[in-house]
């Protein structure tokens, strides 16, 4: 991994709807354009991701969602409302964004969520998109959300038992779920919101158990953990706002983007199937498949990566 940098501009970027939006820029003014899209929904951006960029040849953007890290309003307040926090609403800002900066193209990277969201804008908007890394792929379908809120729980269905408990109702589907948390985490009810958070995050942790003995879901700070739960669940109960199968079925319109796809064999979150449908739909896109490697990677998954945006920014010269 390169050094940690800090970044040598950032600004707030006002995208209406009362929404206002933190960003960062890392690396080279002069380098190959970058934009690295966070997970979540509503994690917030980190400055790590960063370190898989080549500091002299990238010019590498970050940014915080909707509702999340230093974006604002912040979702952890309840009196923030999420009408304007759509899948379509970060699209038309990432757009905005590019504008802002001053950038015709860019390369896209990121994961999970992320994946799921960087897809869609290149669909939407290929002839702004020069390459496609991603780790972790994600389509955000229906049926993956059924698969890790209901499905996984085959695993683990202590932690399953406990989650379904956790949302107030009998649900025994996804669907029903994740309504049910949607509803909690918007409670007036401070003591509500806080628990169906610290259930959901315990349900998230338990899913990734095998390859973590941390808690990455908990172990975050109050606000953001109320915020990340708060517009995951909001996503979740409205399928992304994406017509199912959407992504895959467009995926000719990648056509001619060079893509990078890793995905750990072992990632009970989100199973190789999806990235592996991906591959066999976009033909420019090459999959490494980590055999060792879960849903946050392993060594290996971070050499393959850095190892793409380095062969990526090769023929690139910074003015």
């Amino acid at each position: 991994m390169y050094p940690q940098s800090e970044p040598y501009e950032h600004g707030m970027l006002d995208v209406g709807d009362g929404h206002v939006l933190y960003w960062e820029a890392h690396g080279n003014p002069a380098g190959k354009p970058a934009l690295i899209v966070h997970g979540g929904p509503g994690t917030g951006s980190h400055r790590g991701g960063t370190r898989y960029f080549d500091p002299a040849r990238y010019r590498v953007v970050i940014f915080d969602q909707r509702g999340c890290g230093r974006s604002t309003p912040h979702a952890s307040d309840p009196a923030a409302a999420l009408t304007h926090n759509t899948t379509h609403h970060l699209l038309s800002d990432m757009e905005r964004l590019r504008v802002h900066l001053g950038v015709d193209r860019w390369l896209l990277y990121g994961g999970s969520w992320g994946s799921t969201l960087l897809l869609a804008y290149a669909e939407a908007h290929p002839d702004r998109v020069t390459e496609i890394v991603v780790s972790a792929v994600t389509t955000t379908r229906r049926s993956e959300i059924a698969w890790l809120y209901e499905g996984a729980g085959r695993f683990f269905p202590e932690a399953w038992e406990r989650f379904r408990e956790g949302s107030g109702t009998d649900a025994r589907t996804a669907a029903d779920l994740v309504a049910a948390y949607a509803r909690l985490t918007g409670d007036p009810d401070p003591a509500v919101r806080e628990k169906a958070t610290a259930d959901w995050c315990a349900w998230e942790d338990a899913v990734v158990s095998l390859e973590s003995t941390a808690a990455p879901y908990a172990d975050r700070s109050d606000a953001n953990r109320l915020a990340m739960v708060r517009i995951c669940a909001h996503y979740f109960a409205h399928g992304a706002w994406l017509e199912e199968g959407a992504l895959l079925r467009d995926a000719h319109r990648l056509a001619g983007i060079p893509g990078v796809l890793v995905h750990g064999r072992l990632d009970l979150g989100s199973p190789l199937s999806t990235a592996w449908e991906l591959a066999r739909v976009w033909p420019d896109a090459e999959l490494t498949v980590v055999a060792d490697s879960g849903h946050f990677g392993t060594e290996a998954t971070r050499a393959h990566v850095r190892g793409a945006l380095d062969r990526f920014a090769a023929g690139y010269s910074p003015a």
